[in-house]
């Protein structure tokens, strides 16, 4: 048997790549019986007949997968984020990160438009507690071009989606580093062939040594897969301290001698996201 990824799903059709060549496969009956559909971005084994017409055989253990997009075994999200025009915001910021990281996903922040802050206005320095937390961040500007050779070799070797709001410069990145996609704003999935109403297509394009998901990203940014705890041990700066708490399972918001609380009031945590983390967790609708 071959093995290779799948790149393309239509209508019961699979693309699967396979050292560099694309073969056509259809899914066998099995996998419906086990209630196990292929997904984009999955690794199987499939075998080719005499008429070139392949056959998934096997489908290989996933890291993890989306609902929305249908995607399976990404290693990186870029979340988009502009610092004016849509103003930067902190709690659309704090739950992408949650989302993502409960995924298994690294995220990586890509902040844009840095050269509209005001004179006074640092998105460097603000978002410095997120770099000390561990967090990778890339600075883009809105004049062409500038920032783009920074991020560049992010994608080499990776399964990558983006996302981000409306607006934020998804397009104008992947524009940036490769032209022939002429990607139009918001067009992403459009400009690749999907088409904005066609639902059933999902797709990986090659970019840069990797592979990017033809969709801006999650369509859905609720917490409804996670429970409390999840939001928590997905806060990565508390992890660093969490067991100074006095309490082994400590949420961090009413207990006693807790090393986290203390820490934002001593600034060394970022006030902003704990107090999105605890929106979060009252999002969740749980109760101390």
């Amino acid at each position: 048997m071959l093995r290779g990824r799948i790149i393309r799903s239509l209508s019961g059709f699979y693309t699967v790549d396979s050292q560099g060549q694309s073969i056509i496969c259809k899914a066998r009956g099995r996998f419906r019986k086990e209630s196990l559909k292929p997904l984009v971005g999955d690794w199987c084994l499939f075998n080719v007949d005499d008429q070139g017409q392949g056959y998934i055989m096997e489908i290989e253990e996933r890291k993890n997968e989306l609902v929305r997009p249908p995607i399976a075994n990404i290693d990186q999200a870029l979340i988009f984020v502009s610092w004016k025009d849509p103003d930067f915001s902190s709690l659309l910021l704090d739950r992408f990160l949650a989302v993502v990281e409960d995924k298994g996903i690294e995220p990586i922040i890509i902040v844009t438009k840095i050269d509209l802050a005001d004179e006074n206005d640092d998105p460097q320095k603000y978002l410095s507690d997120y770099e000390k937390a561990g967090y990778r961040i890339y600075y883009l500007s809105s004049q062409k071009g500038i920032g783009i050779s920074d991020i560049q070799n992010i994608f080499q070797n990776k399964v990558s989606v983006l996302t981000g709001q409306s607006g934020v410069g998804k397009s104008s990145l992947l524009n940036a580093i490769s032209p022939n996609l002429t990607l139009q704003t918001g067009e992403i999935s459009t400009a690749l062939g999907r088409g904005r109403h066609t639902t059933r297509h999902v797709e990986l394009f090659g970019l840069l040594g990797g592979w990017v998901a033809d969709t801006p990203g999650f369509s859905s940014l609720s917490f409804n897969e996670m429970k409390k705890e999840d939001i928590r041990d997905n806060m990565i700066e508390f992890n660093l301290y969490k067991d100074k708490c006095k309490y082994r399972d400590c949420m961090h918001i009413k207990e006693e001698d807790c090393e986290i609380k203390r820490l934002v009031n001593e600034g060394i945590i970022l006030k902003s996201r704990y107090e999105n983390y605890i929106k979060f967790v009252n999002e969740i609708k749980s109760t101390y």
